[in-house]
């Protein structure tokens, strides 16, 4: 990346990570001091904790589109505002339904959509992949922070310093868009990262997308509901006070962080990634099913969270790679709008329904609710075929006329490896997807239709 895109990119990073680190960061603690709230129960703390993940999930396309026409930035400030407004609204809030409506408004700043449109707009196509893995690093880490820095605001300041604290980071970014980022001059719709709602219908009859469509919904869903336990068993089980909670989610998250590595080198390089994501879910569920034991060792607990955790960061990380890799040419971005409003929705039935059944019956209800959940998907890994390893190319064409187009396409597709073909005319692009191993270079590169792969 040139030094423009790269300080575009790392400030957008910085954006995007405050604001999951504002989400998050009541999941550690949330079970444990939302009974404190006027008229609380264990469903409502429930709803509360997943509340964001409806919002979220209805309104980012909207986001995304509605920046097309009125511009990235300002609905990058409108999204931070509101998201501001809601931390705000739950930080002062007395009773679970402030900060219920207070989760709902956060979510209702969904502006994921946009920031990766914005990068899009200030990257070059040579550049993009760079970019998006600096985003999703960015993501993870603040994830792995926020379970880190939750117990710690709280046990400082309560829960309405992290509301506040949250408030405060939707400030520092709307001041981070307006002075590092550059204003694109012309904001053009993005196939490989916006959503096309023209093509949302078709992708929703591909089975292999909706195998992983379903599986960041179970993975969200297991991962909210084992919030609404696991700080429980930490302070009754163990007697671990909450203000020492977090070096043992810092301690897990850097173990399993470094652990889950070997593995992703393994599913891309030697192309066994089907076997290591059943091993993955696998993991899971026997992480899982280990907490109904409700163990009075902490090195048991720590034993299993590190499992859990392990295989957490290796789907996390893998099941974005495989939708790319499955969605059709010049509709990446739309199977990667349903993928994350799938995820969105499994973090508000895993804390809508999870919270139901931690009212009626306890941690097992919850935990029953993931291993159910877990058993499902692993059936649905077994018996799908093994992914597919391709990827995405971009070419720029040479001018061509409308009469040419057939022929132009059936050139691109005949090349050794190119296994799926759409162009843009208007753009004068081809959106590709290849099989890098078997891909002929020279014929693609050397093809009279094509001026630069991008």
């Amino acid at each position: 990346m040139n030094p423009t895109e790269l300080r575009a990119v790392v400030a957008l990073a910085l954006v995007y990570a405050l604001r999951m680190l504002g989400l998050f960061m009541i999941l550690p603690v949330f079970v444990l001091l939302g009974g404190d709230l006027q008229y609380a129960t264990p469903a409502l703390i429930g709803l509360a904790l997943g509340a964001y993940g409806l919002s979220q999930a209805v309104l980012q396309i909207p986001y995304g589109l509605l920046s097309d026409r009125f511009g990235r930035k300002p609905l990058i400030y409108a999204g931070l505002v509101i998201f501001a407004g809601g931390s705000v609204l739950a930080a002062t809030s007395e009773s679970i339904y402030g900060v219920l409506a207070g989760r709902l408004l956060q979510g209702a700043g969904a502006i994921a959509s946009v920031l990766m449109a914005l990068v899009s707009d200030l990257t070059r196509e040579q550049s993009r992949t760079m970019a998006m893995a600096g985003i999703g690093l960015s993501i993870g880490l603040a994830f792995a922070l926020s379970l880190v820095l939750g117990p710690l605001v709280s046990d400082a300041f309560g829960l309405p310093g992290i509301f506040w604290l949250t408030a405060a980071l939707a400030l520092v970014g709307i001041v981070a868009v307006a002075t590092l980022v550059p204003t694109p001059e012309v904001s053009r719709a993005h196939p490989d990262v916006q959503a096309a709602p023209a093509r949302i219908g078709a992708l929703l009859k591909v089975p292999r997308l909706l195998r992983l469509d379903f599986g960041i919904f179970s993975l969200h869903l297991v991962l909210t509901a084992a919030f609404l336990v696991v700080p429980t068993f930490l302070r009754e089980d163990l007697d671990l006070v909450q203000e020492s909670h977090w070096w043992v989610y810092l301690s897990v998250m850097g173990c399993a962080f470094f652990a889950m590595i070997p593995f992703i080198i393994l599913a891309e390089r030697k192309r066994l990634m089907k076997p290591v994501m059943v091993g993955a879910v696998s993991l899971l569920l026997l992480a899982t099913v280990l907490l109904l034991g409700r163990w009075n060792s902490l090195a048991m607990v720590w034993a299993v969270l590190f499992l859990f955790f392990v295989a957490f960061n290796l789907l996390e990380a893998s099941l974005p790679s495989l939708v790319s890799k499955e969605a059709p040419a010049a509709s990446r971005g739309t199977a990667m709008g349903i993928y994350s409003t799938s995820q969105f929705l499994g973090a508000f039935t895993g804390g809508a329904v999870g919270g139901l059944l931690l009212s009626g019956w306890g941690s097992a209800g919850v935990l029953t609710l993931m291993v159910v959940a877990l058993l499902i998907w692993l059936a649905v890994v077994c018996t799908m075929q093994p992914p597919s390893y391709s990827t995405s190319y971009v070419v720029k064409l040479k001018r061509f006329g409308a009469d040419q187009l057939a022929d132009v396409r059936d050139a691109l597709a005949q090349i050794t490896g190119v296994e799926d073909v759409v162009i843009l005319a208007e753009a004068d692009q081809a959106f590709l997807k290849v099989d890098r191993k078997r891909l002929d270079n020279a014929a693609l590169t050397q093809s009279p239709y094509v001026i630069s792969i991008q």
